[in-house]
C-alpha cells in the first residue's frame, strides 16, 4: 500500500496507520514535557517513583513468602506500577522511548536527557532505599526471603544469560511504556502495568532499580551481602537494561514512525532563529527555576 493510498484511508494525512500517528504525537508530547521539567521537580519525580514502586516490591515480598511461587509474587509486583501509573511518578528505565523519542524529533537535547535520566535514577535508588528500610523494620519475618531474593542477581555469574535477562528486562518495561502510551483507556494501562510486574518480577528479569531494591532490604536486614557486591552487579545490569530498551523497543519504534519523524523535524527547521529563541528561552526559564 502506498503513502497516499494510506492517507487517503485514513483520518489524518499521516502517511501511516491513524493509530501510530495518533500515539506518535502523544510520545513526543510526553517526552517534550519530561525534557522541561526543572532539576527539582526530576528528583522529586523520581524519589517518589522509588517509593511508590517499593509498594509493588512489599506486595512480591508477602506472596512469596507465603507461597514460595514467584509467578504468583509477580502479579502482586504489579500493584508498584499501578502506584507508578496512578501517581504520575517514574522509573529510570521508563524514560527511554518518550524522551529519547522528543530528542531525536528536535523538541528537546541531550543534555536535558542527561539530566533526566541522572536525576531520575539517583532518586529512584534513594526512594527506594528509604522504603525498603521501613519494610526491612516493620517485616522482620521476611528477612529470609530478602534474602534470598537478592542472592539470586548478586551471586549470578556475569555472562550470556545474565546479559540476556538485563536486556529483556529493560525492553519489557519500556515496551509495557509503549503499551500505555498506546492507549486512552485507564484499565488498558493498568493491564499493562500488572503485565509488565508479572514479567519483571515473576519471571526473576534482570532490572536495575527494581532488583535493587530487594538488594537494599537485604543488606538492611543483615545479610551477608555488601554494597560493593551491589554495585558491581548494578553496573552491568544498568548498561544492559539501558541497551534493551533503546535497541529492541525505542530504536525499532522511531524507525516505524521515520515518515513521521522526518515531518516533524522539518517543521521545526523551517524557522529555526524563533526555534533557537525558543530553545534559549526554555534553557534560560529552566536554569531559574532550579
Amino acid at each position: 500500500m502506498t503513502d497516499d493510498r494510506r492517507r487517503e484511508l485514513g483520518s489524518t494525512d499521516a502517511p501511516v496507520e491513524d493509530e501510530l500517528a495518533e500515539s506518535f504525537d502523544a510520545t513526543i508530547e510526553e517526552g517534550a514535557e519530561r525534557l522541561q521539567r526543572t532539576t527539582r521537580a526530576v528528583l522529586i519525580t523520581g524519589f517518589f517513583g522509588g517509593l511508590e514502586v517499593g509498594l509493588g516490591v512489599m506486595a512480591y515480598l508477602a506472596v512469596l513468602t507465603e507461597t514460595d511461587s514467584h509467578l504468583l509474587a509477580g502479579l502482586a509486583f504489579g500493584i508498584g506500577f499501578i502506584a507508578l501509573h496512578l501517581a504520575h511518578s517514574e522509573l529510570f528505565t521508563e524514560n527511554f522511548l518518550m524522551p529519547v523519542a522528543a530528542v531525536v524529533a528536535r523538541e528537546g537535547t541531550v543534555l536535558q536527557l542527561v539530566k533526566l535520566w541522572g536525576g531520575t535514577l539517583v532518586a529512584n535508588l534513594a526512594g527506594g532505599w528509604v522504603f525498603m528500610w521501613l519494610v526491612v523494620q516493620a517485616f522482620p519475618q521476611w528477612h529470609a526471603t530478602l534474602t534470598e531474593s537478592a542472592a539470586h542477581y548478586i551471586d549470578a555469574p556475569f555472562g550470556l544469560q545474565s546479559v540476556v535477562l538485563a536486556v529483556l528486562g529493560g525492553s519489557t518495561i519500556t515496551l509495557m511504556t509503549r503499551m500505555q502510551q498506546g492507549t486512552d483507556s485507564d484499565p488498558a494501562k493498568l493491564v499493562a502495568a500488572v503485565a509488565g510486574g508479572f514479567l519483571l518480577a515473576g519471571l526473576q528479569l534482570f532490572h536495575s532499580i527494581l532488583d535493587s531494591l530487594l538488594v537494599f532490604g537485604a543488606i538492611q536486614s543483615g545479610a551477608d551481602i555488601t554494597y560493593g557486591q551491589w554495585l558491581g552487579w548494578f553496573g552491568y545490569t544498568l548498561l544492559f537494561n539501558v541497551l534493551g530498551g533503546l535497541v529492541l523497543v525505542t530504536a525499532l519504534r522511531l524507525l516505524r514512525t521515520k515518515e513521521l519523524m522526518q515531518d516533524r523535524r522539518q517543521d521545526s527547521q523551517q524557522d529555526p532563529e524563533r526555534a533557537d529563541a525558543e530553545q534559549t528561552d526554555a534553557e534560560q526559564t529552566d536554569a531559574e527555576r532550579d
